[in-house]
């Protein structure tokens, strides 16, 4: 286990029975059969990231083992802080592994500490805070935002079919005024069979939502003025305007990139057209809800519902109305990647590997023009 642990390990103590000197140089062969050299005839690898537990539970022992297979990759676990100390093992790093707690670094940086740099494989999902001065300097980014839109999606879709039924506030309302009340309010939704869906953003977690709504009877409508039409209708989707949307999907599930241009778009102008018991989904990022607006149109029709999975701030202000309100449900950001499902992540930047390693065309690769649109 301490073999293929991340981290470095400075020490290793001998217990030597009897004074028999002939075991201690038994043990020494054995652990110097497994001291990692230097292989020169394989690329190298470094870890690069500033949070060393979520390190090991992202490249898991199998992923380390396709790696190992076609890397030198050290198992030194560097942070920001540890840039001087491990200088030597930088510059010859010709490939950076990381996830959440990816250091962000200047040019110069880099330029200083990894000379040799080829590529950074990022086992998590958005690059945004750090992507730009690899990308400046000729550096590849790839990023597994893919892997980490899988729960989200599946999180997302089983949130509009309960929403559907009107699951979440026919469940309070059962536990508060009983059985036939919770029973009432559910007899007023028309459920899941050609209603209407709003989907806002088709990016990767958006159109993969949309891919997986192709299994119900559902009618989907989406708001993304970058998507073509082409790519809606292999989703299975129409376009159509934020007013639209929110004025006849009975579900709404926001999906927008969180971008300077995206910043509080969705307004009271946009909530105050819900249906009198439609449902808005939020697994995206709290920054694109004018939360004041929301708030105010869920108090003028208690029969609205709000799930938001993330808010601005996050967790909100310990005196927000959503706290409390009976029409809001609020879950700790557990939409993405937790548990296992971390580890989908790292297999799928070991993948991503392989496949350039090999000359097959890259899945997750991030360019400068994806970061204007991306999450």
């Amino acid at each position: 286990e301490a073999q293929n642990a991340p981290g470095p390990h400075d020490l290793i103590l001998e217990f030597v029975k009897d004074e028999q000197d002939s075991a201690f140089r038994d043990d020494a062969a054995a652990l110097l059969s497994w001291i990692r050299k230097p292989d020169t005839a394989k690329p190298t690898g470094v870890f690069l990231c500033g949070n060393p537990s979520a390190l090991a539970n992202v490249y898991d022992p199998e992923t380390l083992s396709h790696l190992d297979q076609v890397l030198d990759l050290s198992r030194a676990v560097i942070g920001k802080d540890g840039l001087e100390d491990n200088r030597a093992l930088l510059s010859r790093a010709e490939y950076v592994f990381s996830t959440w707690g990816m250091p962000s670094l200047t040019e110069e940086e880099i330029e200083t500490y990894l000379p040799r740099l080829k590529a950074v494989f990022y086992a998590a999902g958005s690059v945004q805070a750090f992507a730009r001065p690899f990308l400046n300097r000729g550096i590849r980014v790839f990023s597994a935002w893919a892997a980490n839109g899988i729960p989200v999606a599946e999180y997302t879709v089983a949130q509009i079919v309960l929403a559907g039924k009107g699951f979440f506030q026919g469940l309070r309302i059962q536990s508060r005024e009983g059985r036939a009340a919770g029973r009432a309010y559910n007899d007023t939704f028309p459920c899941n069979y050609r209603v209407k869906v709003g989907i806002l953003g088709a990016g990767m977690i958006g159109s993969l939502v949309c891919r997986m709504l192709q299994a119900y009877d559902l009618d989907v409508l989406v708001y993304d003025p970058f998507a073509s039409d082409e790519k809606l209708a292999a989703l299975g989707a129409k376009r159509a305007a934020l007013g639209e949307i929110f004025s006849q999907c009975q579900t709404i599930s926001c999906h927008i990139a969180n971008l300077p241009a995206t910043v509080g778009m969705l307004t009271y102008e946009h909530f105050s057209q819900m249906k009198p018991n439609a449902t808005f989904i939020n697994t995206g990022r709290g920054a694109q809800v004018v939360e004041p607006d929301l708030i105010r149109a869920l108090r003028e029709a208690p029969g609205r519902t709000a799930l938001l999975d993330v808010t601005m701030p996050e967790p909100s202000e310990p005196d927000s109305p959503l706290w409390t309100m009976e029409n809001v449900f609020l879950t700790p950001h557990i939409a993405g990647s937790m548990g296992r499902e971390v580890a989908r992540m790292g297999a799928f930047m070991a993948e991503e590997y392989r496949r350039i390693s090999a000359g097959e065309p890259p899945r997750w690769e991030v360019t400068p023009k994806m970061l204007e649109t991306m999450a």
